[in-house]
This record gives C-alpha cells, sequence and structure tokens, in this order.
C-alpha cells in the first residue's frame, strides 16, 4: 500500500436508490454521474442497520460473520434470551454468550499498522460500533468512543441523532479525519434520511428535506476529496446506503399470534422466541422445539402476513446460518403499491419490545421488498471509470473493494472486489 492511497466511505443510512433525485439530492445525483454507479446492488437480510454494518465491515454474509439482525437471541445460562443489538452492552452479552464478536475479521482489523481506520457514525451503538467491534481502529458515535485497544476516548462525539448530529460530524469528519489525520479507511455513518422516515411518510416533505440534509453532508465529503486527490486516483470514495425503506401496511404482533395458534407456550416462554427484525422475524427454538420446525414453517406459509419463509437448508439461500438455535426465517408479506406520496412499495411489519418507531404509514425495513432491498452504491476515484454497471453487486462487495485499492489481502471475505 502506497502512502497516499486511502478509502473514504459514506453511508445516507436507509435511502433507497430510486429516491436519489437531482431535485432532493443534486449532490449524490451528480456524484452518480461522475461515479461507476451499480445500479444492480442489492442488501443483505435481514435489511437491518446492524446487519448490514457488520456485513460491510466483515465483507461476509451474516452465515459467516454471525450478526444476523437489529434484534437477536442469545443462549445465556441455559435459557434463549431476546436482545437489543443496538444498546451499548451488546457486544460484551454475545462476546461472553458465544467467545467472540463478529466471526470474521472486519476491515479495522485487516487495517491495524497499515494505516489503520476510524469511523464517525450517529445511528445505534450497535451498529456504529459493528464496523470495529474489537477495537483494532477508532470508533467515534454519540454513545461511548474508543481507540485502539478498546481505550475511551476524552475527544468523543457529542451530538444527537438526526440531522443536526449529521451536520456537525460530517464537519469534524472532513476538517479533523480526512484532512488532518488521513487513515487509510475513513467511513461516515450518517442517521438520516433513516432517523426520520421510522416516523414520517416516505416522500412527505419531511422525509424529502432529511434526504436533502444527507445530500449536503455528502457534497461537504466530495468537496473535500476533490481537494485532497484532485486526480481522482489516490482515493477511493464509496458513497452507499445501507438498504432501502417501505412503507408500513399495517403490524403485526407475531409473539401473540403463535401463543394463540398454541405455538408458543406463553408470550414470555422460550421455547420459540422471535427476533422481529421490522419487515422480517427470525424464530430460534430449544432443542426440545426443534421438532416443530417444518409444521409450523408450513403454518407461516399460509397465513396473509407471510412473504417468505425459510427454514433447514433453505436458510443458507437467505445467507443466514443452517446450524444453532436458528430454525425460521420469515420475510412479511410486501407488494409494489404506492403510499400517498407516490412512493412505491409496502410490507406488512412486526411489533417489537425494543421500539415503538414506524407505525402503518411510515417507513420501516429488515425484509425482502424491493425498495428495501435496492440501496444505491457509487465508486469514484481509484481507477472507476463513471456509467452505469449492471453486474451484481452487494454490501459484501464493499470491503474487498476497499481492500484491493488499498492492496491489503482480502483473504476469507465472501464478497468480491468490483474493479
Amino acid at each position: 500500500m502506497t502512502a497516499r492511497r486511502r478509502a473514504v466511505v459514506v453511508v445516507c443510512d436507509s435511502l433507497s436508490a430510486d429516491l436519489v433525485r437531482p431535485e432532493t439530492a443534486p449532490a449524490l445525483s451528480a456524484l452518480r454521474a461522475a461515479s461507476a454507479n451499480f445500479v444492480a446492488a442489492r442488501g443483505v437480510f435481514p435489511s437491518t442497520t446492524r446487519t448490514s454494518s457488520a456485513s460491510m465491515a466483515t465483507g461476509c454474509l451474516p452465515s459467516a460473520h454471525g450478526l444476523l439482525g437489529n434484534t437477536m437471541v442469545l443462549l445465556e445460562e441455559g435459557r434463549l434470551v431476546r436482545l437489543s443489538v443496538g444498546k451499548p452492552d451488546f457486544l460484551d452479552r454475545l462476546r461472553r454468550a458465544t467467545g467472540h464478536t463478529l466471526k470474521r475479521p472486519t476491515w479495522a482489523e485487516r487495517l491495524a499498522g497499515r494505516g489503520g481506520s476510524i469511523v464517525m457514525s450517529n445511528v445505534s451503538p450497535g451498529a456504529a460500533h459493528l464496523q470495529d467491534p474489537d477495537g483494532y481502529g477508532y470508533v467515534y458515535h454519540r454513545s461511548y468512543s474508543r481507540g485502539p485497544g478498546g481505550v475511551p476516548l476524552d475527544d468523543g462525539l457529542p451530538i444527537e441523532v438526526g440531522a443536526a448530529g449529521d451536520a456537525t460530524m460530517t464537519e469534524r469528519f472532513c476538517r479533523e479525519v480526512l484532512c488532518e489525520r488521513a487513515p487509510a479507511l475513513a467511513v461516515l455513518w450518517l442517521s438520516e434520511p433513516d432517523h426520520t422516515a421510522h416516523h414520517s411518510a416516505l416522500g412527505s416533505p419531511r422525509h424529502l428535506a432529511m434526504i436533502a440534509s444527507a445530500d449536503a453532508c455528502v457534497e461537504q465529503v466530495v468537496r473535500t476529496v476533490q481537494t485532497l486527490d484532485a486526480g481522482g486516483q489516490d482515493i477511493l470514495l464509496v458513497a452507499c446506503s445501507d438498504h432501502g425503506m417501505e412503507t408500513v401496511a399495517r403490524k403485526i404482533d407475531l409473539d401473540a399470534l403463535l401463543v394463540n395458534a398454541g405455538w408458543k407456550q406463553s408470550l414470555d416462554s422460550s421455547d420459540v422466541v422471535v427476533a422481529p427484525n421490522g419487515n422480517a422475524a427470525l424464530l430460534y427454538f430449544t432443542e426440545g422445539a426443534r421438532s416443530r420446525i417444518p409444521e409450523l414453517a408450513r403454518w407461516l406459509q399460509g397465513q396473509d402476513f407471510t412473504g417468505q419463509v425459510a427454514w433447514g437448508d433453505a436458510l443458507a439461500g437467505l445467507g443466514l446460518p443452517t446450524g444453532g438455535p436458528l430454525g425460521i426465517a420469515l420475510a412479511l408479506r410486501h407488494d409494489n403499491a404506492a403510499n400517498a406520496h407516490g412512493i412505491a412499495g409496502q410490507s406488512v411489519s412486526l411489533h417489537s419490545p425494543f421500539s415503538d418507531s414506524s407505525p402503518p404509514g411510515c417507513g420501516q425495513h429488515g425484509g425482502l421488498g424491493a425498495n428495501e432491498q435496492h440501496p444505491f452504491l457509487y465508486l469514484r476515484g481509484g481507477g472507476f471509470r463513471p456509467g452505469e454497471r449492471r453486474q451484481s453487486a452487494s454490501l459484501v462487495d464493499i470491503a474487498p473493494t476497499v481492500l484491493r485499492h488499498l492492496d491489503v489481502p482480502a483473504e476469507g471475505m465472501q464478497g468480491k472486489a468490483l474493479q
């Protein structure tokens, strides 16, 4: 790796490719025209931010890295326990339950001693620290910030989630991280338009204003990179989203439905445990309950809220593990109907004990809907020529692409370099 080669990654959380439009996102639209635009880019399943963060950082699918959603179920003291991955203590609990955090090395680990990495993120603590869960580089987040070795940082990120916090973080990122510290990898993860869309209708004036806010942050990063690398060869700029969103058509309480149908003993029983992930659910089973998986899967297939059910070997087709307590993956029913603002894509969604966001009419993600599985991915510099690329591409391809630019090995990654 030459001293000058660097990679800059900026993520607009939950911004579907179809919503990058000149009238609301002029900077991203201009960047798209000047970049290799991977129009067939897709997310992972579940299409949640925390799973997406782990997949981007490791270049692997959830079956390989082990982070299976915004909500996960761990075996703690012999009992299946449902937990929010977004909580600051989740990684410690994951480590205690499994002996590790992610099962595959992240780009931060691979770049330790090779120019290093700095992440600034304004999403949930879990999603932010999954970029570097074992402390090989620097992660800045409003809840807590740490450097190599997990050492707490005095110069944290005192911001709030939302557009104002994103703007403050972006200014510091450009000034301090890009211009002064210049790590091999710099990652900026914006909270908008995701933060607002969970409480607003997609395409509403408020939602469009937050797309414009994220666009302004991207514009600042683009200008800074252009100043630092006018020739566009030394800095690879990756602009992307982790997933898109669907409009919530209705919400269901899957736990209650399973209890009423006799599949769970009670709402609090751990024989069958539901991990709600927005427009999807993962169902975990104790050993004594696993014999019920085929029959329960067939029951789910017959429900009016179901889009797709996978169990057994079919889990691998969704990028999920086929061993362990995970037994069934459920993607909820979706269609292409437009909401009141003309934004296509509606889905059934799940109630969650960890969040009261995304009521009917607002945005949600997690499933297999066409819009939530259609992030944007633009690559500029580093030898990429402008124009549409119709080859298949995924979130897991970003890390190997970055590492190839930096001339760092990417053995063990499931994704492929896009150069």
